[in-house]
């Protein structure tokens, strides 16, 4: 094997269906291409190898030396659906002399599976059908060896298979359907959308991956760049207003858009945005409204609305008056929501003073654009006409308001004033007044039908100085009837009708030690009736204490007064209350005056004529008693109260009931009883408490006064023993085997009651009760059956001959 320049020593020979193989030299001298016409098989032989002589410029001969070729890259054709599988090429190595003792391994990306070799010839062929857009090219290693011995005869090399891609997947527009707006109005040519189609085909080979744009619907609106699929206006001056959408159909087609090629489609849906391009209108050039004279300013007169055929802010209308009579009387104002300029009253009209007026309205766009206002102007004017219409109003009060006087106590039917309400219509029928009893409950007021207020009771300005009342004026003759209310305002007069009295009715305390002299009170007064600002409070005693001996008064002309004491040395045990009369005149007109009466407790003061007490106390004590002994008499009682009680609550809690508690541990009840039992006769005396059995723990206690409905069969070998068994051990045993054998049968684990003792039963009595009193002659002998726990009964009573003394020294023993 030779080796020229790190070339491999493989060769191949490729065999390819009408496609032709480049090998590139491996020297980077340049490349050679294997033509294999009409399927014919080529070898490249050794004389490939052979060295070509040249001349040179001076005659020297060239040898060109012998190179090798670049097998390292074929091709095969992807999808190919042939019956045969697709010949690649074919391996052959410079130490192979043909007879078969060299093998051809091919191993990487797909040998075995995909491409397969034949190890004696050295022939590639592809078993499936390849897919370039799947998987491009494929590595593969090719090498020889011995066939006897596996052992490489050159180096392994390395080449790859790459599949040719034929035309075979159309353009797709991934992003697809589209949508896209562009503005009404817009110029030709006006940029709106770029498409974009892909191809997976190989845009390296061929032209099975360029693609041309073409629009299939739309035209003549829109076009598409063929080459970058951008989509433009096509048509000038495009109206939202007359088609707002447009559904737009591209079309890419591979192969340069040439016949053959593959095709897909994509939708664009255009939407023309609006410009402000239409000024408002107003449908009717005059409008005509109508308002009654009864409503009021606020209330809605009428409606108007111009139109815009633009959207949003462009078609925003503004409105306002202009022009016309009637801007002082009526008001323009929007809608927020339907956009409406809304007429409304601004001033009472009056059908009888005038019955029309005129309005200009103007509606303007407040955003308008500026490429457009050659095509203005963006508003419109319109006139309204509003009639005035009659209607029946009540009737009108001639004074906005009225307010009158009358003096408290004057007699029923005193004239208080009058109130006046015309009929404003041209009817001018009359009017008569009425008094709502609402307004005046007491009924205090008439009013006459041509409308004069008189009293009907006497008034008290002290009960109630103002009466607001509501005199009504109803148009007589009108249907349906019509009214107005006035309100009146009634002021009761003041008469100087109550006397004066007293400002506090408080009690004067004064000390047993006063001076004389001394300033013990001062005294105030107040009126129900207004006091004139000239007006005041004199003060006087009644003629009756005028000269008594204690007191005396002095009026400061300020409408107040001071008392003051004449004397010293007050006693509360000689008198402890004085009552001293004090006359009030108020100075009025006519004047009024009232007597009213001081009262002055005398009081038990310290040395600083501190009050202590002003409770009278008693002097004269019984005798022989003092305060000591008092005190100690009321301490000896409150101490036996105690002791009482004390000894009321130790019984009452004697009396108490034990309280069992659950948290306790009761083992048993031990009942005591003076007698002997009666044996099975008296079985059902016997109260024993249960022991704390699980099923009480967790709130389930079996009722011992019912039969449980369950009963558990006794375990074998567990009968009950006879009444007459000797064996009483065993009877016992037997008998707690039985209760611990029976969960239903309470008590749980309890003392049992045994019917084997007292009257009655079998076995006699046990007790020695009866022994003491009476001469019975008893036979224990049986005792000595009966096992060892009766041993100690069998030897004190088993033995008849048994004395007194033996016993006694028995137990001492």
């Amino acid at each position: 094997m030779r080796k020229q320049q790190g070339c491999g020593l493989l060769r191949v020979l490729l065999l390819l269906l009408g496609v032709s193989v480049v090998c590139t030299a491996a020297l980077g001298t340049g490349s050679h291409r294997l033509d294999h016409r009409n399927h014919k098989h080529r070898h490249l032989g050794h004389s490939l190898h052979k060295h070509r002589q040249r001349t040179g410029k001076e005659g020297q001969v060239l040898h060109r030396s012998k190179r090798g070729w670049v097998w390292n890259q074929f091709f095969v054709i992807e999808e190919y659906t042939g019956p045969d599988p697709v010949l690649v090429g074919r391996l052959h190595s410079d130490v192979d002399s043909g007879d078969g003792n060299i093998k051809y391994i091919l191993s990487g990306e797909g040998a075995g599976t995909i491409f397969v070799i034949d190890d004696r010839t050295g022939n590639i062929h592809a078993t499936k059908t390849l897919d370039r857009e799947e998987q491009a090219q494929y590595t593969l290693t090719a090498q020889a060896v011995a066939r006897d011995t596996n052992k490489p005869l050159e180096p392994p090399s390395e080449f790859i298979v790459k599949v040719q891609d034929i035309n075979d997947n159309p353009p797709e527009f991934l992003h697809g359907p589209y949508h896209a707006r562009v503005p009404e109005m817009s110029n030709v040519g006006t940029s709106v959308i770029q498409v974009t189609a892909t191809d997976a085909d190989d845009p390296t080979y061929g032209n099975s991956a360029r693609l041309v744009y073409s629009i299939l619907q739309g035209q003549p609106y829109f076009s598409v760049e063929p080459q970058t699929g951008i989509i433009r206006t096509a048509l000038p001056n495009m109206d939202r207003e007359a088609r707002q959408e447009y559904d737009v159909v591209i079309q890419a087609k591979d192969m340069g858009g040439h016949m053959g090629g593959l095709s897909g489609t994509t939708e664009v849906r255009i939407t023309l945005t609006d410009v402000n391009d239409n000024p408002p209108k107003f449908p009717q050039s005059v409008y005509t409204m109508s308002v009654s004279e009864d409503k009021v300013p606020g209330e809605e007169v009428g409606r108007l609305k111009a139109k815009d055929l633009d959207l949003g802010e462009n078609g925003l209308v503004a409105y306002r008056l202009i022009d016309g009579d009637g801007m002082n009387v009526f008001e323009l104002t929007t809608d927020s929501e339907t956009r409406e300029a809304v007429i409304k009253l601004k001033k009472h009209v009056d059908y009888e003073t005038k019955r029309g007026y005129s309005l200009k309205v103007e509606g303007s766009n407040p955003h308008i654009d500026s490429r457009f206002l050659t095509w203005g102007p963006y508003k419109d004017e319109a006139t309204i006409k509003i009639s005035v219409e009659d209607a029946d109003e009540p009737p009108v009060f001639i004074a906005p308001s009225y307010t009158y006087e009358v003096e408290e106590n004057a007699p029923a039917g005193a004239v208080v004033g009058r109130v006046h309400a015309k009929d404003t219509d041209a009817a001018n029928n009359p009017v008569s007044y009425m008094i709502p009893r609402y307004t005046d409950l007491e009924k205090f007021f008439s009013i006459s039908e041509d409308g004069l207020i008189t009293t009907t009771k006497p008034l008290d300005r002290e009960t109630q100085a103002w009466h607001n009342i509501s005199v009504s004026a109803i148009e007589i003759g009108a249907y349906p009837s019509v009214w107005s209310s006035m309100r009146v305002n009634i002021k009761v007069k003041d008469v100087n009708d109550n006397p004066p009295e007293l400002a506090s009715n408080n009690e004067v305390l004064m000390c047993e030690t006063v001076k004389k002299t001394e300033v013990i009170e001062t005294v105030s007064a107040l009126d129900k009736d207004e006091m004139d600002h000239r007006q005041h409070f004199s003060f006087s005693l009644a003629p009756e204490v005028a000269h008594n001996q204690n007191f005396s008064l002095t009026d400061s002309r300020d409408s107040t007064a001071s008392i003051y004491v004449l004397r010293k040395g007050f006693s509360r045990l000689t008198q402890d209350v004085y009552f001293l009369p004090i006359e009030i005149n108020d100075n009025g007109f006519p004047p009024m005056s009232s007597t009213n009466t001081l009262t002055i407790r005398v009081c038990s003061c310290d040395s600083k004529d501190t009050i202590l007490s002003c409770n009278v106390e008693p002097y004269v004590l019984p005798a022989g008693l003092s305060t000591g002994a008092l005190i100690a008499i009321l301490a000896c009682i409150v101490i036996l109260l105690a002791i009482v009680v004390l000894f009321v609550a130790l019984r009452r809690q004697k009396k108490e009931p034990l309280i069992v508690f659950e948290e306790e541990d009761i083992r048993e009840n031990i009942i005591t009883y003076d007698d002997e039992g009666g044996g099975e006769e008296d079985t059902e005396a016997f109260d024993i408490a249960t022991l704390q059995n699980p099923d009480g723990a967790n709130g389930f206690l079996p009722r011992k006064d019912i039969k449980p409905e369950l009963q558990f069969p006794l375990r074998p070998g567990m009968g009950r023993s006879e009444a007459n068994s000797v064996d009483v051990d065993d009877f016992i045993k037997t008998r707690i085997a039985d209760a611990d054998s029976d969960p239903t049968a309470p008590p749980y684990d309890s003392i049992q009651i045994y019917g084997y003792e007292g009257r009655g039963s079998l076995a006699g009595s046990l007790s020695s009760l009866e022994s003491v009193t009476t001469e019975s002659d008893l036979d224990y002998d049986y005792l000595q059956s009966w096992g060892p726990r009766f041993k100690k009964l069998a030897d004190l009573y088993g033995t008849k001959d048994c004395s007194i003394n033996d016993v006694d020294d028995n137990e001492d023993s």
